[in-house]
């Protein structure tokens, strides 16, 4: 997860997210890099625009924020655990493309 993190953390700060900048954010945690890792993780993040890819992660946990208020009022419970369980399961799928990149 740390080499995932210093990714994010390069492109918040707008720096290059290169093997340079990764290394250097890594060793500053003090985590060893391990090249492998960050090269396929380099070449995984190729031509992915992180801003969208944060969007579509944050729509699910804004959705779910948004329910909450609802099932206060006074919504039906079944219809918020429907609603749970479909932002659970595309966690998940987020998760496990993210799991993909560290084998």
């Amino acid at each position: 997860m740390e080499y995932v993190y210093s990714a994010l953390l390069l492109h918040k700060a707008g720096q290059a997210i290169n093997e340079k900048n990764m290394d250097a954010v890594l060793t500053a945690a003090g985590v060893k890099a391990d090249k492998n890792r960050v090269k396929a993780l380099l070449a995984a993040l190729e031509g992915v625009n992180i801003d969208e890819a944060l969007k579509s992660v944050a729509m699910p946990v804004a959705a779910a924020s948004a329910a909450a208020p609802a099932a206060a009022a006074g919504a039906p419970a079944a219809a918020e655990k429907k609603e749970e369980k479909k932002e659970e399961k595309k966690e998940e799928e987020f998760t496990a493309g993210l799991g993909s990149l560290f084998g």
